[in-house]
């Protein structure tokens, strides 16, 4: 811990926009940050000792079952760069987001909804439900820590075929575990390569995993990615954040921006005209995560 023994007086502005885009870790990265230079207290640059102190702001105080991956991509973020996280080691390296960053456009899509929290939401059933499917592999002599341990398809074919008929539901999560650690060291890849096009279908994909396996979505969420889904140069498209509520996110190319603006404002409005004035597309860029702003006040 720190001596914390001066406080200090604060406006809050933000503009993030909708559920499902880091919102929470944000504010509580950036009050831990700011309680320190009030204190005049520093950390080395990168340490990871905010991230967990971090982590456990929102699991033990406010009860909120998430892990570590927010904190870790906004802390560590860097202009134009994909950020990668290895949980084994607690490495961070980083990925260029394509050859020609002119090529794309990576677009937040606000479904106007509110989540009220991930402890309240079906985020929390599935961590819940993997914790449980852990606990039942382990028993039965398989040496994991977590159900991202089970990375050779020898291994997950013997589980599913074990359990699949006494506990589908669980394997269905396996299923898209499993499947979503391939997907995302072929997006590593692509990203690489700046075969965009790639990165949208595995985008895709793993959105209709998320729907269909880990079945978190929601049917706002579902709405947009499915409006999305009809425009050409949409290369893919998915819910974000922990499910039920809040935003989804697309890949396109820039000519396809306009398309799908007029199509949200059509399609998603008809079908939400409740949400017509919350709902919004955002296009977005990747960033440096922490930075002081001077003038602004």
């Amino acid at each position: 811990g720190f001596d914390t023994s001066r406080g200090f007086d604060a406006v809050l502005m933000g503009n993030i926009p909708g559920g499902g885009m880091s919102r929470s870790a944000s504010l509580v990265i950036n009050l831990m940050l700011t309680m320190l230079e009030v204190n005049k207290k520093s950390l080395p640059e990168g340490d990871f000792r905010i991230v967990k102190m971090a982590q456990q702001v929102e699991n033990d105080y406010i009860g909120t079952p998430c892990g570590n991956l927010d904190q870790i991509m906004i802390y560590y973020a860097r202009h134009g760069m994909g950020t990668r996280y290895d949980p084994k080691t607690n490495k961070v390296s980083y990925i260029p987001l394509g050859v020609d960053t002119n090529e794309f456009r990576i677009v937040a899509l606000d479904t106007g909804t509110v989540r009220h929290g991930l402890e309240k939401t079906t985020y929390a059933v599935r961590v819940k439900e993997c914790r449980e499917f852990l606990a039942l592999l382990q028993k039965n002599g398989y040496k994991i820590q977590s159900l991202g341990d089970v990375k050779d398809r020898k291994t997950y074919d013997e589980i599913i075929a074990k359990y699949g008929k006494s506990h589908p539901n669980l394997c269905e999560r396996l299923e898209y575990l499993f499947f979503a650690q391939e997907r995302f060291e072929a997006m590593v890849k692509a990203w690489r390569e700046g075969n965009i096009a790639e990165v949208g279908a595995i985008f895709r994909r793993d959105g209709i995993g998320l729907r269909d396996e880990y079945q978190i979505s929601g049917p706002e969420l579902e709405t947009m990615v499915n409006i999305a889904r009809t425009i050409p140069g949409v290369l893919g498209e998915r819910m974000l954040g922990g499910g039920d509520k809040g935003a989804c996110g697309a890949i396109l190319r820039p000519d396809a921006e306009q398309s799908l603006r007029n199509a949200v404002d059509t399609g998603y409005k008809r079908s939400y005209p409740q949400l017509a004035d919350k709902c919004a597309v955002h296009v977005v860029r990747a960033c440096k995560g922490v930075e002081v702003l001077e003038g602004l006040l």
